[in-house]
């Protein structure tokens, strides 16, 4: 964070992962769903932060609560500390409903399908990190492809009819048709708010007008919730890749150890 502004550049597939970094974003956002918002706090910066209360710390810094408890239950005191001088604005949060939720539902066949090679194949295609596709497919359906939900939103990736037409989608019950469009449009929306992951996974689920409009993450409970289930399972998965290639590594050294051991 820098001056107040949370600074959260998603890496793309082409670039190295930080994983840290999202872990400590991804405990914030967390935290400031299980607790109703109170206020929203604008920033000079342009951005909105949701938060329970405020507290002046001294005459330059003002402590933002985030959370009333982490997703275990358990107490935790989860806040962001920024300069007076950062805040332009403070408001009560207003009492909205919450975006229609990107959890599928169907009453096809809901068998699920493996889509390790489609979001490969889709995520070098469009420059999208794979980890990230997968959580978004299991934050979306499940990996359902049959998925459709109460606002009409259709297969893997759940992408509205309208929506899939722009893409070029045909047929979004067809698994690759659908992971391509909708790794398609998570790319565009990573370009159009330079890679800050969690403004690009709100305009996935509640669309872009809606984040731009409250410079932020908007105050939809539905969709604040949606932006921290998809990063909890992306640090999730990073986190067991970063294991198994140290897994691997370890192993092979132990290999080559062995086989120059024998070779004297």
């Amino acid at each position: 964070m820098q001056n107040g502004t949370l600074k959260t550049m998603f890496p793309r597939a082409c670039r190295t992962l930080m994983p840290a970094l999202l872990l400590t974003l991804s405990l914030m956002t967390v935290a400031a769903l299980h607790a109703r918002a109170a206020e929203l706090i604008t920033l000079r910066s342009g951005f909105t932060v949701n938060c329970t209360t405020h507290e002046p710390l001294d005459e330059n810094t003002v402590r933002l609560h985030l959370a009333g408890s982490n997703p275990d239950g358990n107490k935790a005191d989860n806040y962001m500390d920024v300069p007076v001088t950062s805040i332009a604005a403070v408001e009560a949060a207003p009492d909205e409903s919450p975006a229609p939720t990107a959890v599928a539902n169907s009453n096809k066949n809901s068998t699920k399908v493996d889509t390790t090679a489609l979001v490969a194949s889709s995520g070098a295609r469009h420059n999208v990190n794979t980890a990230l596709l997968a959580s978004v497919v299991q934050a979306e359906s499940a990996g359902n492809p049959h998925a459709v939900s109460r606002t009409g939103a259709q297969g893997l990736m759940q992408l509205m009819p309208k929506t899939a037409a722009q893409l070029g989608v045909h047929d979004a019950f067809a698994p690759a048709d659908n992971v391509d469009g909708g790794s398609a449009y998570l790319d565009s929306l990573l370009t159009r708010y330079h890679n800050n992951l969690p403004l690009a996974l709100a305009a996935y689920n509640a669309g872009p007008a809606a984040v731009d409009r409250y410079h932020g993450i908007p105050p939809f409970r539905e969709t604040q919730q949606y932006v921290a289930r998809v990063i909890r399972e992306f640090n999730k998965r990073v986190a067991a890749d970063i294991r198994a290639a140290a897994q691997a590594q370890a192993a092979r050294r132990t290999s080559a150890a062995i086989t120059m051991a024998a070779s004297r």
